[in-house]
């Protein structure tokens, strides 16, 4: 099964943005995971930083939109906010798309296995669009 959203990246403005979209479509809330809930690691996340959103999601008449804050330390260019997920069971099948959106692209994250997810990649290809390849377990 394959899934594609649109995925909105904001710098630190991503919980009020799911809210006002929730209460403006009158979305179901898929979820918010923040940057505090992700797992331990080698460099704990800085207090002032565990309340940005690290994945968010709601449902519009079954659409899915998802949505993120920058990451601690990254750059937020405006206009740069809207990418497109792919996310799909079938590794081979994102490995592919993967492959071919690199080509001429320009890889933002390799791919690799992440605390959510066992295939995820981001790659902005040579027309400039950046996409979000996120594989889910079947």
């Amino acid at each position: 099964m394959l899934s594609i959203s649109p995925y909105i990246n904001l710098d630190g403005k991503c919980a009020e943005a799911v809210a006002f979209y929730e209460k403006v479509f009158g979305a179901k809330n898929l979820g918010v995971m923040r940057f505090g809930d992700m797992p331990g690691s080698d460099q704990p996340t800085p207090d002032h930083l565990k309340d940005r959103v690290l994945h968010a999601a709601i449902e519009i008449d079954g659409n899915k939109i998802m949505f993120s804050d920058t990451m601690p330390g990254s750059s937020f260019t405006l206009g740069d906010e809207l990418t497109i997920a792919i996310t799909s069971n079938e590794l081979d099948r994102l490995k592919q798309f993967y492959e071919g959106l690199a080509e001429e692209g320009e890889v933002q994250m390799e791919q690799q296995a992440t605390f959510f997810s066992p295939l995820y990649a981001i790659v902005r290809d040579k027309y400039g669009i950046t996409w979000q390849l996120s594989g889910e377990k079947e």
